[in-house]
């Protein structure tokens, strides 16, 4: 039986990058199936994803969300509508295409192949990142090596946000216990997923920052992630009781 795959895209003001994402997405050949959760975006995203719907019976889904709530609880909120709905894999990706859609299936693959969490990663093999500024290249690996050691958690790409999970990590992670909510919470499910026993691997990509549409990232969601990082070193990871 093919297993049932789901690619979970938080939107907010994606108007320029809506349409052709989902279109992307759905040219591949797995299968995938979407779920885009939009918080309210006042530019008309979750428009264009209405619009779309008809042309992609039963493979294109949509959560509206009234406000900006964050990545991170639109990640949970997607994991969860996955869970319910019967998905096999969960992938999260960015809707910019900074995440190239054609590395989709590598995730997968590496799944399918033993792995329980597969990461794109940016850092596995050197640094692989084009458009962005030197000095935000510099400050997002060596956060990614401050996380390493503070948690010693073995993955180089700790803030990465394009992940496949099989059903099983996210059923084990007690999800309503993520507090982080920016790039924060990507450091948190991994090491929820690690400190679980689940094997994580890493997946080579190249990220290519947006030429389309703005960039969220604010100094406030470095902060959080420092802190919450240093908080999480103490804390008890407890396995959830995703029973669906």
């Amino acid at each position: 039986m093919q297993k049932k795959i789901l690619v979970v895209i938080p939107t907010y003001n994606e108007i320029e990058n809506a349409e052709k994402i989902v279109r992307k997405v759905f040219s591949l050949e797995d299968g995938f199936h979407i779920l885009i959760v939009d918080d309210g975006s006042p530019d008309g995203t979750a428009e264009v994803i209405r619009r779309l719907q008809p042309d992609f019976p039963g493979r294109l889904h949509m959560l509206e969300r009234k406000g900006k709530l964050g990545l991170g609880t639109a990640y949970i909120t997607g994991f969860k509508w996955g869970l319910e709905k019967g998905y096999d894999y969960i992938i999260e990706m960015d809707a910019d295409f900074s995440h190239n859609p054609d590395d989709l299936p590598r995730l997968y693959r590496a799944c399918e192949l033993g792995a329980d969490t597969a990461i794109g990663s940016r850092y596995c093999k050197g640094i692989s990142v084009i458009n962005w500024p030197i000095g935000r290249v510099i400050m997002s690996y060596y956060a990614s090596t401050f996380v390493r050691t503070v948690l010693g958690m073995p993955v180089y790409d700790c803030t990465a946000g394009f992940i496949c999970y099989r059903r099983k990590v996210l059923e084990a992670i007690a999800l309503e216990n993520i507090r982080m909510k920016g790039y924060g919470f990507q450091i948190e499910m991994k090491y929820n997923a690690y400190k679980l026993g689940f094997k994580v691997v890493e997946v080579p990509i190249i990220f290519v920052d947006r030429t389309e549409g703005t960039s969220k990232m604010s100094s406030g969601i470095f902060g959080e992630a420092f802190w919450g990082v240093i908080k999480m070193r103490f804390r008890k990871i407890r396995r959830g009781n995703q029973n669906i």
